[in-house]
């Protein structure tokens, strides 16, 4: 039999899913560091963890296909061990070990001790706030709870995350500071609902205090908000936004629908009256706010005029920025009690619709760009442009400003005065200023 001594292996961390995903495997990362593991991200090493995502059906295939690709690996001799965490293995565990016994062990969102454990390595309880980043040294994201305790009819999280749990405030002002010292200069708060922060542990909603303790970290000079619930949004957030420079004039809410009888099926607690209440609220608080929302299509039981009062809303709203799933049917949802009736080519047809809408709206609002300055965080370069994003712009979903290489130089990582040139349906072109 091959041995190798514990400190020749090296350990790759596969991430797969969204941001919060990320996060958990940084915070892997940073343990298996601690322990003086050889530990290295989408890499290459001869032990492969695969932090999968159980969310929806395009999300659960890419994640099986990739434990398989491992496994295949390991077959041919070309690694050795295959461990497989994170929400699919929290949610079908027992299916898995029976389809895909050659993965050496499971484990759920959960069992990050037991994980490393299985890795060689402690876990190490006085590690607050040490993780290995992944993002552009710029940028980082700050997971601020887990779970969550909305009622949602298609979304399967609570099942595989559990119950909402928010950390403490100095907990993540001492995480903060860290990400500071490593020259971070953007927050970017997750969570699976920001607007439930602190109701567990401060017995009310606790997100723009949570803000202002944030604003004094010395080195941050941006904070965002991702994941932001409608129903009970906490007022108070708003005036953190207007007033206070370093939190970004941004939201993400997933508004998900806006037809009552779908938003009463899905279970949201809201109405169309109530949801463009507060999206003019948002406007009339925060004018410079630019909004990011997410919506569904091809849920149980809509109709074509119920599609159509959504394009309709889209038109009417002018969105910023917004994204467009289509309906997954998910086991042990309430969801999953109604007849999945929309076809899928229909699903497609109106995800593609809605899109279609965007990118007009999108074009249209960044034509309105051209000739303004901006301050931008400049992230990479790629190719023959500086990349780089406004205070009103994500990383990986929204826009990005592109500065041309050959003419111009700005330095990746920090800030920059932009002016944009031209623009297109989700790229702005610019050129720094001297002053």
């Amino acid at each position: 039999m091959r041995t190798k001594s514990i400190k020749k292996n090296r350990i790759n961390v596969v991430t797969l899913g969204c941001s919060k995903n990320l996060y958990d495997s940084e915070v892997l990362m940073g343990q298996l560091k601690a322990n003086n593991k050889d530990v290295v991200h989408e890499g290459e090493g001869n032990i492969a963890v695969i932090n999968t995502c159980g969310f929806i059906d395009n999300a659960k295939e890419e994640s099986v296909n990739t434990i398989l690709e491992y496994v295949q690996k390991k077959e041919a001799g070309e690694i050795d061990k295959v461990f497989v965490t994170g929400c699919l293995s929290e949610r079908y565990k027992p299916d898995l070990e029976k389809e895909i016994p050659l993965v050496d062990q499971y484990f759920g969102t959960t069992d990050l001790p037991n994980l490393l454990k299985a890795l060689g390595a402690d876990y190490k309880h006085e590690l607050i706030g040490e993780r290995l980043t992944t993002t552009p040294k710029n940028y980082a994201y700050l997971k601020i709870s887990e779970g969550c305790d909305r009622p949602c009819s298609f979304c399967a999280i609570p099942l595989m995350r559990g119950k909402h749990q928010s950390k403490p405030i100095e907990e993540l002002v001492l995480e903060a500071e860290k990400l500071a010292r490593e020259g971070v200069r953007e927050l970017i708060l997750i969570a699976q609902d920001l607007t439930f922060y602190g109701l567990d542990i401060y017995k009310k909603r606790e997100l723009a205090s949570l803000l202002l303790a944030l604003c004094k970290v010395e080195g941050i000079a941006w904070i965002r908000l991702h994941y932001a619930f409608p129903t009970g949004f906490p007022m108070d957030v708003l005036e953190v936004i207007k007033t206070e420079p370093k939190v970004c004039n941004y939201i993400d809410i997933p508004l998900q629908h806006i037809s009552d009888p779908i938003l009463k099926s899905m279970r949201r607690g809201t109405t169309q009256e109530k949801t463009n209440k507060l999206l003019r609220e948002f406007r009339n608080r925060v004018p410079e706010m630019a909004i990011r929302t997410t919506l569904i299509v091809g849920y149980p039981g809509e109709t074509e005029a119920e599609f159509e009062t959504l394009k309709n809303w889209v038109r009417e709203m002018r969105f910023d920025r917004l994204g467009c799933f289509t309906y997954s049917h998910e086991e042990n949802t309430h969801a999953f009690s109604l007849k999945d009736d929309v076809p899928e080519e229909i699903k497609q047809k109106r995800a593609s619709e809605i899109m279609e809408l965007q990118y007009q709206v999108s074009w249209e609002l960044n034509q309105q760009k051209v000739g303004k300055k901006f301050n931008c965080l400049i992230d990479r370069k790629e190719g023959n442009y500086f990349v780089g994003r406004t205070e009103y712009d994500s990383p990986d979903v929204d826009n990005e400003v592109l500065i041309d290489a050959s003419r111009f130089y700005v330095k990746i990582g920090d800030f920059c005065r932009v002016k944009i040139v031209e623009a297109a349906d989700f790229d702005l072109y610019g050129e720094p200023l001297n002053t």
